[in-house]
């Protein structure tokens, strides 16, 4: 009989994983995650993780395996909180549930359960795993979850041909409402449960606090950029090659204060992120601003009004060779190819068509369409029909 050992997280995802695991003949073991102990800075009524866990107790002996709780907030500080602190400090942002799962969920957690004596581990996301044989060995393929709404792939866009080998997705082929209608026939406590917000495991926190603990706030100035700037409406030169082009297009525009006015004031630009809109504190414009751009190293905000502002718009982006992950390393691209592709640059967001160019230092994603707010730190990540084949970070 093999052995699984579940991440229960106390959530309903988790939860009917583990069921379904049990009706498919594994042996299964349910394991919780401590990975934060300060709860200063998460607004604790929210989702305080020792009520998770007791939920994930719950669950456990209701279905009748064995239960305990790993605490790996240690690595989790070292891992995850650092490493976002350090991507804040320098402008980028990054996204801690992609790492958590490379990180904790399926390197951490994995090597413990495979002490224990798992042969795999399972988790709660939206996804499918398929195998095919290639050349005489198994190649294992992350595939989207059947729920449209809920597919979960792009959380795991960093994970590793090592890492998919060891691991199940059992709810994978059901959708939300049928995960919630099983839990409520078992009558497990947490059937109706509204779905965890936050960082992975964290519970809700308030990011600009808990930046705070490590980043100083700074008071700096808010500029706004008018759409009328000659950078967003000089032609686009001709090029005498296609990587000349998507240098172009990648390139980003050096603001300056001088470019347009200041408006409004600031605590620190690496509380803000491209896109944002919320927590600019800035009235008196016909269209709500948004931040086109952040210079973490002047303490400087730049803004434009309107979801439409061409600061907010490209159509290409570049990864470096040491952030690029092929999942499917026998389809990785080699310099010089290109490859047809759908991809996001965040989670939930439609796929969008695009090419991936191979060249020396990485990848250029060219997409058809403009797409708004392409934000460096951020993963992205392609697909081929409903397959993740690979991702990276943007730089």
């Amino acid at each position: 009989m093999k052995r699984v050992i579940v991440g229960l997280s106390g959530g309903v995802d988790s939860s009917v994983a583990a069921y379904a695991l049990q009706q498919q003949g594994y042996e299964v073991i349910g394991l919780f995650m401590k990975n934060w102990h300060d709860d200063s800075v998460t607004i604790s009524d929210e989702c305080p993780w020792l009520d998770d866990s007791n939920d994930a107790m719950l669950v456990a002996d209701k279905l009748g395996i064995p239960f305990q709780t790993v605490d790996l907030s240690e690595q989790y500080k070292e891992r995850i909180v650092d490493y976002m602190f350090d991507e804040y400090q320098k402008g980028r942002t990054p996204n801690p549930d992609v790492l958590c799962n490379r990180e904790i969920k399926f390197d951490v957690f994995m090597k413990i359960a495979l002490d224990l004596g798992a042969d795999y581990v399972a988790t709660g996301h939206y996804c499918r795993k398929g195998t095919i044989e290639k050349n005489g060995k198994s190649i294992y393929k992350l595939l989207a979850g059947v729920d449209d709404n809920k597919d979960q792939s792009y959380f795991l866009c960093q994970l590793s041909q090592r890492q998919l080998a060891k691991a199940l997705f059992p709810i994978g082929e059901l959708t939300k409402p049928q995960v919630r209608e099983i839990a409520t026939k078992l009558d497990l406590v947490t059937a109706d449960k509204k779905d965890s917000q936050g960082l992975c495991f964290i519970g809700k926190v308030r990011l600009p606090e808990f930046l705070q603990q490590k980043l100083k706030p700074k008071e700096g100035v808010i500029v706004e950029i008018p759409a009328e700037q000659e950078y967003y409406t000089t032609e686009t030169p001709n090029f005498d090659s296609k990587i000349d082009e998507l240098h172009y297009l990648t390139k980003k525009i050096d603001y300056t204060i001088s470019d347009g006015k200041i408006v409004g004031k600031h605590q620190g630009a690496h509380y803000f992120t491209k896109g944002q809109r919320k927590g600019l504190a800035v009235g008196g414009t016909v269209e709500p601003l948004f931040v086109i751009d952040t210079d973490v190293d002047d303490n400087v905000i730049y803004t434009g009004q309107g979801k439409k502002h061409p600061g907010l718009f490209k159509r290409a982006l570049f990864v470096t060779s040491d952030e690029l992950h092929w999942i499917r390393e026998d389809l990785a691209l080699k310099v010089g190819e290109t490859m047809k592709v759908k991809a996001r640059i965040r989670y939930r967001q439609v796929l969008e068509k695009a090419i991936l160019h191979k060249v020396d230092n990485g990848l250029f994603v060219e997409f058809e369409n403009l797409q708004s707010a392409i934000t460096e730190g951020q993963f992205v990540a392609w697909y081929l029909d409903d397959e993740l084949v690979g991702s990276g970070v943007i730089s």
